[in-house]
């Protein structure tokens, strides 16, 4: 009868243990992909400005299947994007190129973007500076990012290039 009880006991306990176990888990759906390009760039504006300032750069490896147009750009505070579009505008009424030839955050027309450093700097709330240092096509490039919080999200508000004016006033200057 010892024996039994044992077995009894063993049998108990296996039992227990068994419905103390977590129930085994149905699949999950499978997660949705991560998003790429612009995409992450412009869900990145609701994080850190440097979060924001490396999608920003990452987005190139990633490029539209279209490209963005003049005025138009989500990664862009709407007075820049006012200022890039009527550049575009203009120059296509008076039959000639616009002032702004190249994509303003690489100062490129393609090729490889890659993002080295960046330094952000916070300024009042909702705005910040991001110093940066990339490459395009393994040529080294720097420049100030400044940044400003539109509807929540962090947007390009200017751009300055060492040496040169910032792209806000080029602009004023053409458009004017």
């Amino acid at each position: 009868m010892a024996t039994a009880s044992k077995l009894s006991l063993l049998a108990a306990v296996a039992l227990m243990l068994a419905a103390c176990s977590p129930e085994a888990e149905a699949p999950s759906e499978p997660a949705a992909p991560q998003k790429v390009g612009r995409e992450a760039a412009i869900e990145a504006g609701n994080g850190t400005p440097e979060q924001f300032v490396r999608a920003l750069y990452a987005a190139y490896d990633h490029p539209p299947a279209e490209p963005v147009a003049p005025g138009r750009d989500m990664l862009i505070q709407r007075t820049l994007n006012a200022m890039i579009f009527y550049d575009w505008k203009n120059a296509k009424e008076a039959n000639r190129e616009p002032h702004l030839k190249n994509d303003p955050v690489c100062d490129c027309s393609g090729g490889k973007v890659v993002l080295k450093t960046v330094a952000i700097t916070e300024g009042e709330r909702n705005y910040a500076d991001a110093a940066v240092t990339f490459t395009v096509d393994g040529t080294e490039k720097s420049q100030i990012v400044k940044l400003e919080k539109e509807g929540g999200r962090w947007k390009v508000l200017d751009i300055i290039k060492p040496g040169e004016k910032p792209l806000t006033e080029q602009l004023t200057a053409v458009l004017s």
